[in-house]
């Protein structure tokens, strides 16, 4: 079960898809571990597994006794286009229970909300909070700047907006948001990285082009590729029938330990999460 949790850790920033399915062997091997939900929430979290993630976390909350995570439920509320509901949780959670880091996050879940909501206003009132204006190291102002600025461009303010992702991303020194590149951005500086370099007459250079290649060598090429391709339709076909397999292990699993954390309403699952998320890996964004 260790060994899963670490290896979780290891792929959750990298392949969350992964990550979730080495926390679900370590849910079937410890239910009742808090720290074991915890990872398969995150996971599903970052895999768009609103669903599960808010069942998994709420079970982490209640084996733990702590709100650690509070943030995540009501993002997760969001992107199944349920704002209010995110609302209602920042409303009636404890601040006192949560660490000023922790009230910051949920704080910037709620304003993304209430934009949701389009209540414009009253989203960039809610983080009009000190640590807006404070010093740049001060607790999460890189996340709440590029918050801020993110509700105004979407207001239209954008010289406003140019202002507070470069106050953000002065604030950034551990590269938590992509606010210089919005910077970059707004300066119509384009961050389109293409696959061709350049020679030194900046001409496009295809570093897969030789001209002196002759037709066998094509030929063999082509062959190899599409071995290639039938080695990787075969292990598709292998991870398929595994994950059909564990399916049903996590179904019987799920009915047992979580079935009565999720919620009632059920809606339908989003492919990211909104946009003042503040758990979004830097660029995350351009996938929506």
């Amino acid at each position: 079960m260790a060994g899963r949790l670490v290896a979780t850790g290891e792929l959750v920033d990298v392949d969350a898809k992964q990550a979730l399915e080495h926390a679900l062997v370590a849910r079937r091997m410890a239910a009742r571990v808090p720290a074991v939900r915890e990872a398969v929430g995150i996971a599903a979290y970052l895999s768009g597994e609103w669903q599960l993630a808010i069942a998994e976390l709420r079970t982490y909350h209640r084996l733990s006794g702590k709100l650690t995570h509070i943030a995540m439920i009501a993002d997760c509320e969001r992107a199944q286009s349920r704002p209010e509901r995110a609302i209602d949780l920042y409303r009636n959670t404890d601040q006192a229970l949560l660490d000023r880091s922790e009230q910051i996050e949920l704080l910037i879940v709620a304003a993304g909300a209430r934009m949701d909501m389009e209540q414009a206003d009253a989203a960039l009132a809610m983080l009009r909070v000190p640590e807006l204006d404070g010093a740049d190291d001060a607790l999460e102002a890189a996340p709440l700047r590029y918050a801020y600025a993110d509700i105004l461009l979407a207001t239209g303010k954008r010289d406003e907006a140019y202002e507070w992702f470069a106050k953000a991303a002065a604030a950034d020194t551990e590269g938590e948001t992509d606010a210089a590149d919005r910077l970059l951005e707004l300066d119509g500086v384009s961050l389109e990285d293409g696959d061709e370099d350049e020679d030194g007459d900046g001409e496009p250079v295809d570093a897969f082009d030789d001209e002196n290649d002759d037709d066998e060598n094509d030929d063999e090429d082509e062959e190899e590729v599409d071995d290639s391709s039938n080695v990787i339709d075969d292990a598709d076909e292998d991870l398929d029938d595994d994950f059909e397999d564990e399916d049903e292990d996590e179904d019987t699993d799920a009915g047992e330990d979580a079935a009565g954390d999720e919620p009632e309403d059920k809606g339908p699952s989003k492919a990211t999460p909104p946009s003042t998320s503040p758990f979004l890996a830097p660029g995350a964004d351009e996938k929506r």
